[in-house]
């Protein structure tokens, strides 16, 4: 598939809070889905970098959100039926640097897609936490061990 990556517009605000909310509810099905609310994505995203991932016919698939001063993944979503198909891969070639770039991630432990992903993608399990969401891990992309 031929992934264009491009910017984030304000208007395309209501559709990637839309994919926030949706994925969020799918994916993280131990977390009461009342918990997570459209208004999220404008709150969550505040002061970072958001690229969109759109298919050839100008769908849009997916967005990574970056914490730049910190080279931290904030976000990355995929809707499930572009699962798959490289459009995470290809948000990750877009940040800056990559693969020369080191960055980090939390992802939580009970996200078992999410974290076969990153791995798969040459991140490595750094450090642990917890969460309002449940337990993390912290994984960090090396461009010795990653790239």
């Amino acid at each position: 598939m031929n992934w264009k990556i491009r910017p984030n517009r304000p208007e395309d605000t209501a559709e990637l809070a839309e994919i926030y909310l949706s994925v969020r509810r799918q994916a993280f099905t131990w977390v009461d889905p009342g918990k997570f609310y459209r208004e999220d994505f404008a709150a969550h995203t505040s002061g970072e970098v958001v690229s969109v991932c759109e298919g050839p016919d100008g769908k849009i698939a997916g967005f990574i959100s970056l914490w730049a001063a910190d080279d931290f993944i904030h976000m990355l979503y995929i809707l499930p039926e572009c699962q798959g198909m490289g459009a995470g891969a290809a948000l990750l070639r877009s940040l800056p640097g990559w693969p020369e770039h080191r960055y980090r991630l939390k992802c939580l432990v009970k996200n078992i897609k999410a974290k076969a992903f990153y791995l798969a993608h040459g991140f490595a399990v750094t450090g642990r936490g917890s969460s309002a969401e449940g337990d993390y891990e912290e994984l960090s992309f090396s461009p010795a061990t990653g790239g």
